[in-house]
């Protein structure tokens, strides 16, 4: 059992605690965050990005979603830490394990800072049915951290309009228009990457992700930001005040919130709203719980984002590209680790002056650790690459105009019958869902089984969304677009709207042996306008080659063979001005038409160059123009 817990649960004892919960947060929801706030993974050793750790005297559970049920069950091994797969339909949720765990009185704590207030409400009314108490000041991870890292306080900068294509002032505005619509007094904000949209401003106070430690009150007339002043120099705070926002310290929002007139609309999202701030609020304050408006008005990219991020993801598709054009040529050849394959990606990408980072941390998994969705490498293990099977390398990077992430399943050397077939049926998904055609006012619901079906029909699933927002030089996963294919009243999807960016990237796991993941970015556009109405469609952002050597050309049919000779072409046409002659050619194998296999032989050839299959066998040509 692990010594933190031991240690957790010595302290609930004296502080006579039942029950301690530890989300995956920071003060602000974040998906990702900095280390200081790496409680859940300290106590359980659980590194995945989301989960929920439950401590009560005697038993503990980690909730996570499908994209860690691998991942958990083999860190949690030993620790004391019962798994709970959440959405499976035996599992039971947090406040039903709360319900029939807890006796008449008991006292549930947490940290309400990193606790949501529409949860911490829940919560409230099943401790209050057994006639129990809540304490959500009790940062007991911290009293047991020795080493606990500090936060971090790095300095901020504002962009220049050339990028975002809106002002400050602008959108301020059209928060405020908002506002009045919702006959709100004030608006309360408290999500990083919003309040970063908002002013044009961008940090690294969390890695990977360019925002600032922030929060932000706004009444009809005046902006205050609440951010720690080491964050901000004087240049920075005189252009945020030409903008009409007053600088406030960190801390002061918590008695800023007290001080609210009981008989003002206070607007804000009680999904995102921390609970110990939303508790702050004076009890005859009226709520207007909505979406916060700047998360739709956020994904909405302007003219001049959608501009940058078609340039970025050129700059981003010839890394990419290179990378995999050196892994295919070299593994086997050189020492290589999923790691060290990791690091020349990255490598890649730092050749470009205006690369930012990575956008996430990179997952590069090798046969069975493929199938571990969110795997990541560690020095304990790390695989060495072999020149056979497959290598799952999900990344992205930052750049000033935009933000990318690319998922590509990389052929090694032969691969069975089975991972040929997953593999076709993946790529096969995605270039579907990417060629979707409809109305406006649909949503991810409507659309992803355009993706999933290809599974479905062979009785096959995948344990993840099928697409998520992306940012503008901002977080990797936004909202409110995406697609899944079941509804979430906890995250609801909103209808696409042109220049919206979302990640297409369906997948296929077999636990134990490999993974495979194709993703592409999509830009959502108008295609037309007729008496039905308005129907939009995808344009393909990404312009990284898809591996053609896992491909059955025989499972495609025409119309998937056309989609991928356009994606192909579409790569070849992006990527040849920028690529030597060398990597040209490399390309134009990866690009070049499909050609129906017959049972023993694979041709390949173009240009005058010949493309031998992996196993060595003679090229055999179908027909004579193919030489």
């Amino acid at each position: 059992m692990r010594k933190p817990l031991l240690d957790l649960r010595k302290i609930m004892k004296e502080k006579g605690i039942d029950a301690y919960l530890i989300p995956t947060a920071d003060y602000h929801g974040s998906e990702y965050v900095e280390d200081y706030f790496k409680c859940r993974e300290y106590v359980s050793g659980f590194t995945g990005s989301a989960g929920t750790l439950l401590v009560l005297a005697e038993e503990a559970g980690l909730w996570t979603d499908g994209r860690y049920y691998l991942q958990a069950e083999e860190q949690l091994s030993g620790s004391g830490i019962t798994l709970y797969k959440a959405g499976m339909p035996d599992t039971p949720g947090i406040l039903e394990y709360l319900e029939r765990k807890l006796g008449e009185g008991a006292v549930l704590a947490f940290d309400g800072r990193v606790t949501d207030a529409a949860f911490g409400r829940r919560l409230e009314t099943v401790m209050e049915a057994k006639g129990g108490s809540i304490r959500f000041e009790e940062d007991l991870v911290d009293e047991i951290w020795e080493e606990r890292p500090g936060r971090h306080k790095r300095p901020a900068y504002l962009l220049e309009l050339a990028y975002t294509g809106k002002s400050s002032q602008e959108k301020q505005r059209e928060i405020r228009e908002a506002m009045e619509k919702a006959g709100a007094d004030e608006f309360l904000l408290t999500v990083l990457d919003d309040i970063a949209w908002l002013f044009n401003m961008r940090g690294s106070d969390v890695e990977n992700n360019p925002v600032v430690a922030a929060y932000v009150r706004m009444t009809k007339r005046e902006t205050f930001l609440y951010v720690n002043p080491e964050s901000f120099g004087s240049y920075l705070a005189s252009g945020l005040e030409r903008v009409g926002v007053t600088l406030r310290p960190y801390d002061e929002i918590y008695e800023d919130v007290r001080k609210i007139d009981p008989q003002a609309v206070v607007m804000l999202e009680k999904a995102k709203v921390n609970y110990r701030l939303f508790r702050g609020i004076p009890s005859g304050v009226r709520l207007c719980d909505t979406v916060n408006p700047t998360t739709p008005a956020k994904a909405v990219k302007t003219p001049e984002e959608i501009r940058r991020a078609r340039e970025v993801h050129v700059k981003d598709g010839v890394a990419v590209t290179r990378f995999m054009r050196w892994l295919k040529e070299n593994v086997g050849k050189a020492p290589m680790t999923e790691r060290s394959a990791a690091e020349k990606l990255e490598e890649f990408r730092r050749a470009d002056r205006e690369y930012q980072g990575p956008s996430f941390s990179t997952i590069a998994g090798y046969q069975e650790h493929g199938a571990i969705i969110h795997y990541q490498a560690t020095e304990e293990t790390d695989r060495e690459l072999k020149p056979e099977g497959m290598l799952l390398v999900d990344s992205g990077g930052q750049y000033p105009g935009g933000t990318t992430d690319v998922t590509r399943t990389v052929i090694l050397g032969p691969i069975g019958d089975e991972e040929r077939k997953h593999y076709t049926l993946t790529v096969i998904a995605m270039l579907r869902l990417a060629d979707a055609c409809f109305l406006e006012g649909c949503r991810g619901e409507n659309l992803d089984i355009l993706a999933r079906e290809v599974f479905w029909r062979e009785g096959l699933d995948y344990r993840h969304g099928t697409g998520h927002g992306v940012g503008s030089f901002l977080n990797v996963h936004e909202g409110p677009n995406g697609f899944r294919w079941k509804y979430s009243p906890q995250n609801p999807e909103w209808a696409f709207k042109p220049g919206m960016i979302t990640s297409d990237e369906p997948g296929y796991y077999e636990d134990g042996k490999y993974g495979i993941r194709i993703e592409n970015l999509l830009l959502c556009r108008k295609l037309q306008e007729t008496e039905y109405g308005t129907f939009l469609g995808f344009e393909h952002l990404t312009c990284v080659p898809i591996d053609r050597d896992g491909l059955d050309i025989g499972r495609m049919s025409e119309e998937d063979q056309e989609r991928f000779k356009r994606y192909q072409s579409r790569v070849w046409a992006k990527l040849e001005p920028y690529l030597d002659e060398e990597e040209k050619v490399w390309l134009l194998g990866q690009t070049r038409p499909l050609v129906r296999d017959s049972e023993k032989y694979r041709v390949a050839s173009m240009s005058g160059h010949f493309f031998r299959p992996m196993s060595g066998e003679p090229v055999y040509y179908e027909k004579e123009e193919d030489k």
